[in-house]
């Protein structure tokens, strides 16, 4: 029986080009299907075998492979190391720093090539989309460098007695669910990550990708991306904040915006800590030039700039401090904090952007808080390191920092801080400009009780030479017609009660109210020497050296307090005697009046 549709020319036509093509490919992909899948599967298998050196397996229950889609899915699949084959490693001290496990419901490849693979041996992939992957990875310090390996041969070496190459377009790892154990300290850290997303792109493994050292695991670019990461520290006092943060490979750049680190009630930290209580907010980061390879493998943060911009530090030194004479504070300064992070760092370059920084301290005498501000700080700070190879050709820290202190006066500061020097030596030389004194009450009031009525300050300078033991330089004060007002605590009112006589007394005897006194005159400054008690921290022995050589500059030397104090105590013993001749009248008053009632 002839079909009617061919009994045409340009029907039999059709069917001999066009149908007759489509059946033949048909009942090719059913085969393809049912035979090349397992093949697809071993070659797999194989792969990550001998390119992991038989440290990880690959398993999945199925696979299934679409030839006229070009798509082959793994089901199941899970990604293992083989503990045997570690710790021998770790025995040949040949073991890598990270262990990772993974863990794939389905792992769908797009624009599979499998005629490539099979007659041309090149594994040629367009997408691997891997969703909700479960990633665990396990960071133990092994070795802090790379080391020789017996088996010299790269990664394609390994695999190319089975393939020529292997290409991957993209690979997308959506909505990851990622835990982190570091063995590297006295505890295991644990990290977890929710909201992740990574893309790799243009992994390409052949003969002339294999020393490529711009690629990061033969990817041309992989780039990270975290959304809403929520966390706290061990002590629980502290819960940090990342609304977003980018990795990109291909640029060497991490970027984090809405970096918070927000520390738990006032009440509830200092009855849990005798710590000061810190807070920070950035609202943007980015680390320029940033080895991330260096970092995944060996901890170390090397970079060639640092950028903050905008944000906010917050010091609030804790009430319930308990002073310890033997403790030395000197861990306080900065070029030895840096020592004691424990991580191989190396920044050129910090540069800080609008940042506000507070200073909060509760005094016990007035029952008040005081609260010193520096607003709209910038500046760079040069060789941040603790690379013992950076420090042998430059151990020398500069900062150059503008801010403005009380949201008032502007402050120009230089640091250096050697960063190897058994002292911690370290200079630091400054201007503060115009600004009223009044501004400082919000600070002394609460803190020396002390109030600014009146004044002008022309210039502050200072440049001090410093170290564990000593600090010494030149301090220059120049103002115009300070008063002040002296209190004294009213626990009754919780309020400050002036002290009349007292600040009459410092007005009238102890303070000069200009410098210079005249004009044309040379103004007073002062060669300042102040020995740093053990238990005294960086911030508060700076502060107490320019206040030494402060003194001086408004009128209250050595032999000036000595003088004070002496009126002083002349005063109080007038003072003591005029209420004692006043009782003894009022006692003789008594004794007359009653002798008067007694005669009538």
């Amino acid at each position: 029986m002839k079909f009617k549709f061919l009994k045409h020319k340009w029907q039999k036509i059709v069917f001999k080009f066009v149908l007759i093509p489509v059946i033949i490919i048909f009942l090719l992909a059913l085969v393809v299907n049912r035979y090349w899948s397992p093949i697809l599967a071993n070659k797999v298998h194989d792969v990550v075998l001998s390119s992991s050196d038989s440290l990880y397996r690959i398993d999945f229950t199925d696979a299934r492979l679409h030839v006229l889609e070009g798509k082959l899915t793994l089901y199941n699949i899970t990604l293992t190391p083989d503990t045997a084959v570690y710790n021998q490693k770790k025995k040949q001290h040949l073991a890598p720093n990270n262990l990772v496990e993974l863990r794939v419901k389905r792992l769908v490849l797009q624009h599979v090539h499998p005629f490539t693979l099979y007659f041309s041996h090149k594994l040629n992939i367009g997408r691997v989309i891997l969703n909700e992957p479960e990633v665990n990875i396990s960071y133990q310090l092994n070795h802090t460098k790379d080391t020789v390996l017996k088996d010299h041969r790269t990664a394609w070496q390994k695999i190319s007695k089975s393939l020529k190459s292997i290409h991957i377009g993209q690979i997308l790892l959506n909505d990851v669910k990622f835990k982190y154990h570091d063995y590297s300290g006295n505890k295991v850290a644990i990290s977890e990550l929710k909201e992740m997303n990574l893309t790799a792109n243009d992994l390409l493994i052949d003969s002339a990708t294999q020393t490529d050292r711009s690629r990061l695991l033969y990817c041309k670019d992989v780039i990270t991306e975290l959304n809403n990461y929520t966390g706290k520290t061990a002590s629980g006092l502290y819960t940090y904040k990342i609304k977003y943060l980018k990795l990109s490979t291909l640029k060497s750049q991490l970027n984090v915006e809405g970096l918070s680190l927000s520390p738990a009630k006032t009440d509830l930290f200092f009855s849990k800590s005798h710590s000061d209580r810190f807070g920070v907010n950035i609202d943007s980061l980015q680390l320029n030039n940033f080895d991330f390879l260096s970092y995944h493998k060996y901890r170390r943060v090397t970079a060639s700039n640092l950028l903050l911009n905008r944000g906010s530090i917050r010091v609030f030194n804790n009430p319930n401090k308990t002073k310890d004479e033997t403790v030395d504070k000197v861990k306080t300064f900065p070029n030895v904090m840096i020592h004691q992070i424990g991580t191989d760092l190396n920044i050129d370059t910090l540069r800080v952007h609008h940042i506000n920084v507070e200073y909060s301290e509760f005094n016990h005498k007035s029952n008040k808080t005081g609260t010193v501000t520096f607003n709209n700080t910038s500046g760079h700070f040069y060789n941040i390191t603790t690379n013992k190879a950076t420090l042998a050709k430059n151990n020398i820290t500069m900062v150059n920092l503008t801010t403005y202190f009380m949201n008032r006066g502007k402050l120009d500061v230089q640091f250096a801080f050697n960063l190897t020097d058994k002292d911690a030596a370290f200079t630091y030389k400054g201007t503060l400009g115009p600004m009223s004194l009044q501004t400082i009450n919000p600070a002394v009031m609460p803190l020396a009780m002390v109030k600014a009525t009146s004044g002008t300050i022309k210039e502050l300078s200072f440049d001090i030479q410093a170290n564990a033991n000593v600090f010494k330089g030149h301090v220059g004060f120049l103002y115009n017609n300070l008063k002040v007002n002296i209190f004294q605590a009213d626990t009754a009112n919780d309020r400050l009660k002036k002290r009349s006589v007292l600040s009459m007394f410092a007005n009238l005897f102890v303070i000069k109210h200009d410098n210079p006194d005249k004009a044309g005159e040379t103004p007073r400054s002062a060669n300042v020497v102040y020995l740093r008690p053990k238990d005294s921290p960086f911030f508060k022995t700076m502060w107490k050296t320019l206040l030494e050589g402060i003194k001086p500059c408004v009128g209250v030397d050595a032999k000036k307090q000595q003088e004070t104090k002496a009126r002083l105590e002349e005063h109080q013993k007038n003072k003591r005697e005029h209420k004692a001749r006043k009782e003894a009248r009022k006692k003789r008053r008594a004794e007359k009046k009653r002798q008067k009632e007694l005669n009538k």
